[in-house]
């Protein structure tokens, strides 16, 4: 099937500015920006909602046939919608981050969810970031970036993000909780985080937005 455009897959943990760089990206090529994590941040609010534990494989593989998740474009962010209300928010704690890292090992979340990442992404045209993009949901993304930085720096940018938000925040606890998820993420069964053998590392600790941008947008000119 011929694509509308390049796949683009960016891969990488809690921090590393993906989600900024991925909607820049998409931005200037003019491709849809698809925020995957948002997905499983919706699905475990949801869950949570409900009081369903993440553990619970047969709760949630029916949640997930119930529940409707949307990303819709927006002037700024993407807003994500379950079953029609707007969670955008909501779902931006760091609480619905280790809650998102929690259903995403359940075989019935990924399952659900890889089927509308691929229905999304299929006609190309797309900048998509996650944590299992370049290797699960497209292994054969036509550019695939790992973006990383150190858990310090990671957590400091998180910090920062929350407090700007009016979020009462400890800049130790946010470095920890990120620590702790990347090992919750690197270590699960199911499509684990990881570096695709063909991915574009970048190391963004102590680079700017633009920069980083900037270096992406190089890689992009040499492929299309």
């Amino acid at each position: 099937m011929k694509r509308n455009g390049l796949v683009i897959a960016l891969d990488g943990p809690s921090g590393a500015g993906k989600s900024t760089v991925a909607r820049l990206l998409a931005q200037k090529l003019g491709y849809l920006y698809i925020d995957t994590g948002a997905m499983y941040r919706a699905i475990g609010w949801k869950a949570r909602h409900e009081g369903i534990d993440p553990s619970d494989e047969k709760k949630l593989a029916d949640l997930c046939q119930r529940t409707e998740v949307l990303i819709k474009k927006d002037n700024s962010d993407p807003r994500v919608y379950v079953d029609g209300r707007d969670v955008s928010n909501e779902i931006r704690t760091p609480e619905m981050g280790m809650t998102a890292s929690a259903v995403s090992k359940s075989a019935a979340v990924r399952a659900r969810l890889l089927t509308l990442q691929r229905e999304l992404g299929n006609n190309g045209g797309v900048v998509m970031d996650g944590r299992d993009i370049g290797t699960v949901v497209f292994p054969d993304a036509d550019i695939k970036f790992f973006l990383d930085a150190s858990a310090g720096e990671r957590g400091r940018r998180r910090y920062l993000e929350l407090k700007a938000k009016g979020m009462d925040v400890d800049l130790a606890r946010i470095t920890q909780e990120i620590v702790d998820r990347d090992q919750q993420d690197s270590s699960r069964i199911l499509a684990p985080l990881k570096k695709a053998e063909d991915a574009l590392l970048l190391d963004t600790t102590g680079m700017s937005i633009d920069g980083v941008l900037d270096a992406m947008l190089k890689v992009v000119e040499k492929v299309k």
